[in-house]
């Protein structure tokens, strides 16, 4: 049996010398990293651009909340559940190809979603829009390791990081304020222009990466797809009133047991959808840990410190300028972190900045069990929280990347799965931690999520890889 990693060299020609060639050859440039990053923009931005104008979407189709949430976790559904499948077509039908579709496939449904004359049929446009921005990931992070070698991958792998975090950021404020002065059908209309400008320089900039005929594995592709779906939809539900417990539990149950199907399956094919033990392997495992506990952080912390400043008064002006000090650092960090990552070492860079973010999520909970902590003061320690993602989401995506399970494109999505996963996790556990202990508890349930991702870095022995070029 073959391993995708083999699969992958055989259809690129040798994987490590085919990156680079695209080196040689022009395809690593700075426009080709530009045009990979609209995508890495347009779907981030689209997971969060209708949180903030979800009340004037509810009001204008006079629809109650119970429904109108399917607005934001139709997107989130099946943008998250079927990142592995859309990897695993990348690495058949070629990446480039995909990444193309799906830029194209975000505009359309841009349009669809801004134009949508009912409720259900904005929902269906979302989740459509879910589906398309499901492969960027999976294809951008692909294509940058094809694409780029050595120090350079680290550095494209920083500026990929960084906007992830600029897409978070502007994310909700922008549909917030695009609403407020246009209505809420434009806020989508900014993700056309930004997609077709990467369509665009894709086909200019970014080399053909070549497909490869593999085998399908069916039920394993449906029962990671399906179980995925069900714990997210089981998570996304959690906080909604009028959803019953029964039915969180049963979602939950059903896909985790869909989960465990999916691995003991893998485990026996021939031909697996994913080769479980390469998911296992010490360097993705530790960046799937550590991406997961960096995205719970996150998740919670952009949700619980808004309800917080804003429940003791503060403007949502307020509270949106205090929270901004976790994107920014983010952004401002992450190019560094990718040019000098591999001379300090990838592992102890990312150990670092989970040790910054141990320390930062503990001192939000405390900062958060005082009365009268200053808005400043909070924005000090997200600024902490957002240094420790920066040291984390780079080398932890530079690991995903170097390891054999990330040299498929469904081992990739596996990755993006662990990611948004925690992501939702993370916001889930907002709406429980808040119900059971306040705020502290929010943050204090971080601070564990972050101490296992810690302890999980340590697990295993350290891959042997060659001295940076």
């Amino acid at each position: 049996m073959r391993t995708p990693a083999r699969n992958f060299d055989d259809a690129t020609a040798d994987g490590p010398r085919a990156a680079h060639d695209a080196d040689e050859d022009g395809g690593g440039t700075p426009l080709a990293l530009a045009a990979l990053l609209a995508g890495t923009l347009v779907g981030t931005v689209g997971n969060n651009v209708v949180n903030v104008p979800l009340a004037a979407i509810l009001d204008d189709f006079d629809a109650p909340l119970s429904s109108g949430v399917f607005v934001v976790v139709g997107f989130l559904l099946t943008f998250t559940a079927t990142m592995p499948l859309a990897g695993w077509i990348g690495d058949r039908f070629g990446r480039r190809r995909i990444y193309c579709a799906a830029l194209l496939g975000t505009a359309v449904c841009a349009v669809g979603a801004a134009t949508a004359p009912s409720l259900p049929l904005l929902i269906a446009w979302r989740s459509l829009g879910g589906v398309a921005a499901a492969a960027f990931a999976p294809a951008v992070m692909g294509l940058i390791s094809w694409m780029y070698s050595g120090r350079r991958r680290g550095r494209a792998v920083g500026a990929w990081a960084s906007v992830n975090g600029l897409g978070q950021a502007i994310g909700p404020t922008m549909g917030g304020v695009v609403a407020d002065m246009w209505g809420w059908r434009w806020v989508f209309v900014p993700l056309i222009p930004v997609a077709l400008a990467g369509f665009a320089a894709t086909l200019r900039h970014i080399p053909a990466y070549p497909g490869q005929r593999m085998p399908f594995d069916v039920a394993g592709a449906f029962a990671l797809t399906v179980g995925s779906g069900l714990l997210v939809l089981a998570l996304a539900v959690i906080p909604q009133p009028g959803v019953p417990v029964w039915a969180v539990l049963a979602a939950f149950a059903t896909g985790l047991a869909a989960l465990i199907w999916f691995a003991r399956h893998c485990a026996r094919a021939a031909h697996p959808f994913v080769v479980v033990g390469l998911l296992v392997e010490s360097r993705f495992a530790r960046s799937s840990v550590a991406g997961f506990a960096q995205m719970f952080c996150l998740g919670a912390t952009l949700l619980a410190v808004p309800l917080y400043l804003t429940g003791r008064g503060f403007s949502s002006s307020v509270a949106g300028l205090v929270v901004f000090a976790v994107p920014a650092a983010m952004v401002l960090l992450g190019p560094l972190v990718g040019r000098w990552m591999d001379r300090l070492r990838p592992r102890r860079v990312l150990r670092t900045g989970l040790i910054v973010l141990l320390v930062a999520q503990g001192a939000l909970t405390a900062l958060v069990a005082r009365e009268g902590t200053a808005p400043t003061v909070l924005a000090v320690g997200l600024a902490v929280t957002g240094i420790g993602i920066a040291l984390v989401q780079t080398p932890a995506a530079t690991g995903a990347t170097r390891s054999p399970a990330g040299e498929g494109g469904a081992g990739l999505g596996v990755y993006n799965l662990m990611r948004f996963g925690g992501s939702a996790l993370g916001a889930a556990w907002v709406a429980v931690g808040l119900g059971i202990a306040g705020f502290p508890a929010v943050f204090a349930a971080s601070t564990v999520v972050i101490a296992l991702g810690l302890a999980g870095s340590f697990v295993g022995p350290d891959p042997q890889v060659p001295a940076p070029r």
